[in-house]
């Protein structure tokens, strides 16, 4: 793959006529250093967020081993990466997939969050001699969104008295027991963190069990030019003081599945206006491609324009339109450019790293891109030292 020092060379030497996915290793690198060096645990990357070789290989570079997977072809994928500890979290599952993680993958680490999820596992993960003496099993707890953008507690989840239960159950048949919890993604201050921790506790003393292992999920924030989330520092810091008054085992062990955080900075989008309506600027990927969110959930991505200089300095907001015939192929945006932007035109849209590749599609023959690895800074970043200090100051 080609390596440009940035987007604006990359157009110079190839006046692309489609969109670029342009990656930038070393900001995912960054991310999962930071993560490793700070969380006291285990580091478990939502592969669902971006399964990018390149992205893959930079977070297992900088010491990421434990994978969060959610499916089959996941875990076929991610059981070729050298030494990896994968984490079957999705918490309804297939039997075939729970049968072939378990005897094919070497998976022993399972979330479920009602007592039938518990009995295909314990049935498709018998062997001759019986019941699976070495499953690590997570119980999914329900808690409240708070102040994420993305609110996913209606899916998964158990609580109360059904909670309580089922961690008695689970307990009976667990090598290790864990709980688990997804907080929403994108949330922007750690208050879901201590809310979750809170009914984490509650339920323990309710069930009355040893609890080997808590992961608190995802949702660490990434910044997006209207969304400036609290420093990440403040969510570790919130989580580990929270973790320290449940009544666990002191070698309690902790698990977290970033996905945005680590990923979200490191990838960008090359795009070409192929034509100027007045604010409407028609590009040609959109929410159909990459920028899914931005059409579908009315995420603003940085853009900026690229491989000429503006005319003017002055920006002014744009609404973009994908190269789809559907007309909900829309991202309102505002998305601030120069008042000069004309057919013909590059523009970098960045931060786009998580679930943009992910999810793009191929409706009306588009979702086909040329891709490339850029060296310079990301558009906007969660890891300058205002929003990384300090680091941990204590452990369990």
């Amino acid at each position: 793959m080609e390596r440009f020092a940035s987007a604006a060379d990359l157009i110079a030497a190839r006046k692309p006529e489609g969109p670029v996915v342009c990656s930038r290793p070393h900001a995912a690198a960054r991310a999962a250093r930071w993560f490793v060096e700070n969380f006291n645990g285990d580091v478990a990357y939502a592969y669902k967020a971006n399964s990018s070789v390149f992205l893959v290989g930079a977070l297992y570079g900088a010491g990421i081993r434990h994978f969060d997977v959610a499916s089959l072809p996941e875990i076929e994928d991610a059981a070729t990466i050298p030494g990896a500890e994968l984490h079957y979290m999705n918490p309804v599952k297939s039997r075939e997939s729970i049968r072939r993680a378990y005897h094919e993958h070497g998976i022993r680490s399972f979330a479920l969050d009602t007592e039938d999820e518990l009995r295909k596992i314990l049935d498709e993960t018998r062997g001759p001699s019986g019941q699976a003496r070495d499953l690590v099993l997570f119980v999914r707890i329900s808690v409240p969104a708070i102040n994420s953008r993305i609110p996913l507690e209606r899916k998964f989840g158990t609580s109360g008295a059904k909670a309580a239960d089922l961690l008695v159950k689970t307990r009976q048949a667990a090598a290790e027991l864990g709980i688990t919890f997804h907080v929403g993604s994108q949330t922007m201050t750690p208050d879901a963190y201590i809310n979750a921790l809170a009914e984490v506790q509650g339920l323990i003393g309710k069930a009355g069990v040893v609890v080997d292992r808590v992961d608190v999920g995802g949702g660490f924030p990434s910044v997006y030019p209207n969304m400036q989330p609290a420093p990440l520092a403040r969510f570790l810091s919130a989580i580990e003081e929270g973790v320290n008054r449940l009544p666990v085992r002191e070698n309690v062990r902790l698990m977290c599945e970033p996905g945005r955080a680590l990923v979200a900075e490191a990838e960008t989008l090359i795009v070409r206006v192929e034509a100027r309506r007045g604010s409407d600027l028609f590009i040609n990927d959109g929410g159909y491609g990459v920028m899914f969110d931005a059409a579908h959930l009315g995420w603003i991505f940085p853009a900026r324009l690229v491989g000429r200089e503006a005319s003017s300095d002055q920006l002014v907001p744009y609404e973009l339109w994908g190269p789809t015939c559907d007309s909900i192929d829309h991202m309102k945006g505002p998305f601030l450019l120069p008042s000069c932007i004309k057919e013909g035109d590059y523009l970098e849209i960045g931060n786009v790293g998580a679930y943009g590749r992910a999810i793009a599609g191929d409706f009306n023959g588009y979702g086909r891109y040329e891709e490339a690895i850029l060296d310079d800074a990301p558009m906007m970043t969660m890891y300058g030292d205002a929003n990384v200090s300090p680091a941990r100051t204590s452990s369990r």
